[in-house]
């Protein structure tokens, strides 16, 4: 007979966890797990057609038990896997750069309450069981399916904490605006999954202001900072506390005015970008470079009279979600990949029978 700590050391000899323990997973569990959706256990949830693998609803659902994760919680797993889909980043091969890029999953609706999932106090942070075992299912997947795996396929150079799980809820009963599931069209009382690709979480100390420019322009200071311009533009989710959304709400200001700010104030001078070496992009990779590589070309700045860039993309980029606890005026910005500007990847939550 097989005891606990032999199937636990079996799944470590064989390359099936992330370093942690994992839950062994029995034909009883995987049975569980596949009754709480209307989704045949064969079908391609994602594909990474570059190295020929696919994660199924069935793998999907094996690596969600040993991720640690309840029956109930395996819809919103799924949905994850759905919106991440719609994203298109993970079947470019993101996952493997060397950036260390982790999935990040924000979760609306009625689920949060019906699950336990932690939007308030240590957001981030551990100590709740949805968030942990939901966000860790998918990566536990990518390495066991998709075998993106440390020194082989993922080739990250230093790595995030966020690549063993990142999934958190949105604060809505603190939130003086619309959730963004129902800014994207949902209902309410649906539950969706928004999954971003992030690079990493700097927080943000602004418990010194009342005036909302002032607070934007300290957040505007981390997102456009030069270790974050890798390509000609990038994009942020803009993760405020409570207390910082509902000063500036206070103050008239919509999340869009927000977004347009922050946009304004991310211009950095050609003169900064030089000090740096990223004052041009090659016309090849799109990365920045420095004036004078010979692929590089000085990219336009929006003002003939001023010399520079806008480091964002668009107010398009910029997502604004309230998660976090009113206890210090702390908020934080997510480094997201790519330039963005469409509309985020949301995917509905759907359980058995709905």
């Amino acid at each position: 007979m097989t005891t606990t700590l032999e199937a636990l050391e079996h799944c470590y000899e064989k390359g099936w966890t992330d370093g942690l323990p994992v839950v062994p997973c029995t034909q009883e569990q995987l049975d569980a797990f596949l009754a709480t959706v209307d989704r045949d256990p064969g079908e391609t949830v994602l594909a990474m057609p570059q190295i020929n693998r696919a994660i199924t609803v069935r793998l999907a659902a094996i690596n969600a038990v040993m991720a640690g994760c309840r029956p109930e919680y395996f819809p919103v797993v799924l949905a994850g896997w759905d919106a991440l889909r719609e994203e298109g980043y993970v079947r470019k091969g993101i996952w493997q750069s060397t950036t260390g890029t982790a999935p990040l999953l924000l979760v609306n609706g009625p689920v949060r309450e019906q699950l336990g999932l932690n939007s308030t106090g240590n957001v981030f942070g551990p100590g709740f069981r949805a968030n942990a075992t939901i966000g860790r299912a998918l990566r536990l997947t990518a390495l066991n399916v998709l075998g993106v795996r440390p020194h082989e396929l993922d080739q990250a150079t230093q790595g995030t904490p966020a690549k063993y799980t990142c999934c958190i809820a949105e604060n809505e009963e603190e939130s003086p605006w619309a959730p963004l599931h129902v800014d994207e069209g949902h209902d309410p009382g649906e539950s969706t999954v928004t999954a971003m690709t992030m690079r990493s979480t700097v927080h943000i100390e602004a418990r010194h202001t009342s005036v909302p420019e002032q607070l934007l322009t300290d957040i505007a200071g981390t997102v456009s900072r030069t270790g974050a311009l890798i390509h000609a533009g990038i994009s942020a989710c803009i993760v405020l506390g409570p207390e910082h959304a509902r000063l500036l709400a206070g103050h008239g200001w919509s999340k869009r005015d927000i977004a347009q700010f922050l946009y304004d104030a991310s211009f950095r001078s050609r003169a900064e970008l030089d000090a740096v070496g990223k004052g041009a992009v090659s016309q090849v990779s799109r990365w920045r470079v420095p004036t004078g590589h010979p692929d590089g070309e000085v990219d336009p700045g929006p003002d003939p009279d001023r010399d520079g860039i806008h480091a964002l993309s668009s107010p398009e980029a910029v997502l604004v979600v309230v998660a976090g606890a009113s206890n210090a005026g702390v908020s934080a910005v997510v480094e997201t990949f790519g330039p963005r500007g469409g509309r985020p990847a949301v995917a509905r939550v759907q359980p058995a029978g709905n």
